[in-house]
């Protein structure tokens, strides 16, 4: 599009609770010709921010916020989605005709149920990104997956608002999105957590820079698992060596009960998995699964 040309199709867009993911994906719905033309937030740092990232939005109250838009953004925290949403609608919040999406994970259509009940188009639009806050989160959209739950009459209009924002549209029936959510926390948030409980076991062991050891092991090890599935899993456990388990157990038993605990858990699944792949012969689970049994 020309500099300067007016979207074809350009939609007022309303922001509530312009945070880390609602302010990327505000930029990035004004970065493909869309207005954010209305920002409702609460702290006083959020409204810092959403001045610095729409300065032509007005800071306004919701039901003013949705008044003024063609699109609303409800960006809350997952738990005051619900609350959010019923209390609009109990107050008479002009919902009739207006996109209405939230970015939640967790939630789909049920949650957006009293605001289509006053006349409002649902949509979830949850974009697979962990966002800083910083200013190229906007950037980290572009090839980012959506997973999308809308009504059969909006499922274009949700995969053009993703296209347009640079991401993958996939939709998740409304009956799988806490399966979907908890596979994508399993993945992400127990990663963090275990690269964290890593380091801090390097560092007991001496050494000084746990993040430069684990950085292109860890990297490598995300790329096979990506691209390989269970074909990717390596280490002790995948091969059987339960000598080498065994002794992980025991400095691990003496060093942190709650690493010996995760690794146990984590043991068995990747022995089951790879059992199942063929790749781990049934003798070596069972020597495995012996020494991974509760110490």
């Amino acid at each position: 599009m020309e500099a300067g040309a007016e979207h074809p199709a350009r939609l007022r867009v309303g922001l509530i609770g312009p945070g880390r993911a609602g302010t990327a994906l505000g930029r990035a719905l004004a970065r493909a010709g869309h207005s954010v033309v209305a920002v409702h937030a609460v702290s006083q740092h959020s409204l810092q921010g959403a001045a610095a990232s729409f300065p032509q939005a007005a800071l306004a109250d919701p039901a003013r916020v949705i008044e003024d838009a063609d699109l609303v953004l409800l960006t809350v925290p997952d738990d005051a989605l619900p609350g959010l949403v019923s209390g609009l609608a109990e107050t008479g919040a002009p919902y009739a005709g207006r996109l209405v999406m939230h970015a939640s994970g967790r939630h789909g259509l049920r949650v957006l149920e009293p605001a289509a009940r006053n006349g409002a188009l649902p949509l979830a639009l949850h974009p697979v990104m962990t966002f800083t806050g910083r200013d190229d989160d906007v950037d980290r959209i572009k090839g980012t997956s959506f997973g999308i739950t809308a009504p059969q009459a909006l499922r274009a209009v949700a995969e053009v608002l993703v296209i347009e924002m640079g991401g993958e549209p996939v939709f998740i029936p409304e009956e799988n999105r806490a399966l979907y959510h908890a596979a994508l926390v399993f993945a992400s948030s127990h990663l963090a957590a275990l690269v964290a409980e890593a380091s801090e076991l390097l560092t007991r062991a001496g050494a000084e820079q746990p993040g430069r050891m684990l950085g292109p092991l860890l990297s490598a090890a995300l790329d096979n698992a990506v691209r390989l599935g269970d074909a990717g899993l390596t280490g002790p456990v995948a091969s059987g060596d339960d000598g080498s388990v065994a002794a992980h157990v025991a400095a691990l038993g003496d060093a942190s009960q709650g690493a010996l605990k995760a690794y146990l858990a984590l043991a068995r699944l990747t022995a089951d998995r790879a059992l199942a792949a063929g790749t781990l012969r049934p003798a070596d689970a069972e020597r495995l699964l012996d020494v991974l049994g509760d110490p």
